[in-house]
């Protein structure tokens, strides 16, 4: 049987230019969250099946990519079901993972605890502009402060970072889970059909309100379907309508708050906009949430929000919780479209060496090189190849502005 050489369908090779850029901008995403007191951790990419499968994730928990047992515990000789071979999965995203990790380790750190994390997520969806299977996820999480100074802390942070890449003109959409839940309880819905609910209004940007109303129809009576839709209308979208101040404040909802701090204290070139069809697809969310809109890419580039019961249900205890993550993939696809340059990768030098030198001829060049590189300059040394003029091209698109070239004496 023959190897394949391309990657698993949904996963793809990392060429170096575009690697160079991904360094570059993880680089720039550790210095500016640590600027905002975030500090780095990391969890395994492996995780128990249990907490993969808590009904916390929303759609993803459909998604993952399960770990048969190992050795002994793995019994394959007698009919069995998916369930009793698998005890892990790859995680799907970097949150649930966070979350197990400060209930362990909560002693050990700060309070509240500013968390970074980058990492390899995995999930069984169906490839699409920008959307892998295999994919880099960049997190800031707030654990330990009830208050919204760290939904706060957590938007200027990411934009900041997205106006250093010269991202600008986006929209940061926001919401609260708790208005979608009131909206939803006022129209007669019961707490157990929520969740299904909102799994079918966070379709609205791809089957729109007409889509939305059909599928709704189909599960729940026309009654309670028309009086939810209505409230829709009634609060509006964009502007904070009074009927929206109104619910916000019936539930203690802070987003008028985060709203004008943000507004007053950004320096990235953004604006806010309530958005009450804001959905979020994970379930675990219980507060404010957020998403980053680009009209380049045409959806969403990142998103978040509040999630204060994911640590209780690992520890009994609960602990407020807020994050954001980058949509990293997305925002490195839209750099290399734009032709995006990394800063300081001009001014590397080449070496071209015949290709019969000895050991006496090669020092000295070897020597030149090293002093070089002690200064921080790129050097590359390598034989020289018959066509001479394609070699020197294929450095100039690598980046290298100095050629040089030794000859035997």
């Amino acid at each position: 049987m023959a190897l394949k050489k391309k990657p698993v369908n949904g996963m793809k090779d990392i060429l170096p230019d575009e690697m160079a850029l991904r360094t570059y901008v993880i680089g720039l995403i550790r210095g500016t969250y640590a600027g905002f007191g975030f500090s780095s951790i990391e969890t395994p990419v492996v995780e128990h099946i249990e907490n993969l499968l808590s009904k916390q994730g929303g759609e993803n928990e459909t998604l993952i990519f399960k770990v048969l047992k190992r050795g002994k515990k793995l019994d394959l000789t007698k009919p069995t079901t998916e369930d009793a071979v698998t005890d892990s999965g790859l995680r799907y995203d970097l949150t649930l993972p966070l979350s197990r990790y400060y209930s362990n380790h909560a002693s050990e750190l700060p309070s509240p605890f500013k968390a970074l994390q980058i990492g390899n997520v995995f999930r069984a969806d169906r490839p699409q502009r920008g959307r892998y299977r295999q994919f880099t996820q960049c997190d800031i999480d707030v654990l330990g402060d009830p208050s919204y100074l760290a939904e706060i802390d957590l938007i200027l942070a990411t934009t900041t970072v997205l106006s250093k890449l010269d991202f600008h003109n986006f929209t940061i959409r926001i919401n609260d889970r708790r208005l979608l839940k009131e909206m939803a309880l006022k129209a007669g819905f019961a707490e157990e059909e929520l969740g299904e609910v909102f799994i079918i209004i966070d379709k609205l940007d791809k089957i729109g309100w007409d889509g939305v109303r059909a599928e709704l129809e189909e599960k729940y009576d026309k009654v309670r379907v028309d009086a939810y839709l209505a409230l829709f209308e009634e609060i509006g979208s964009g502007e904070v309508t009074e009927n929206a101040r109104q619910m916000m404040e019936e539930v203690g909802s802070p987003l008028l708050a985060i709203i004008d701090t943000v507004n007053q204290t950004k320096t990235a070139d953004f604006s806010m906009k309530y958005d009450p069809t804001l959905v979020r697809g994970m379930s675990y969310y219980t507060g404010p949430i957020f998403e980053i809109s680009m009209d380049e890419y045409g959806g969403s580039v990142g998103g978040g929000g509040r999630y204060d019961e994911m640590i209780g249900k690992f520890t009994g205890q609960q602990t407020p919780a807020v994050g954001f993550s980058i949509g990293f993939e997305r925002i490195i696809m839209l750099l290399m479209e734009r032709g995006f340059q990394v800063p300081g990768t001009s001014g590397k030098t080449a070496f071209l060496v015949e290709k019969k030198m000895d050991a006496d001829e090669l020092a000295p060049i070897f020597q030149k090189a090293m002093k070089l590189r002690a200064g921080g300059i790129c050097v590359d040394i390598s034989v020289m190849k018959k066509n001479k003029k394609f070699q020197k091209q294929q450095l100039t698109d690598q980046g290298y502005t100095d050629i040089q070239e030794f000859f035997n004496r």
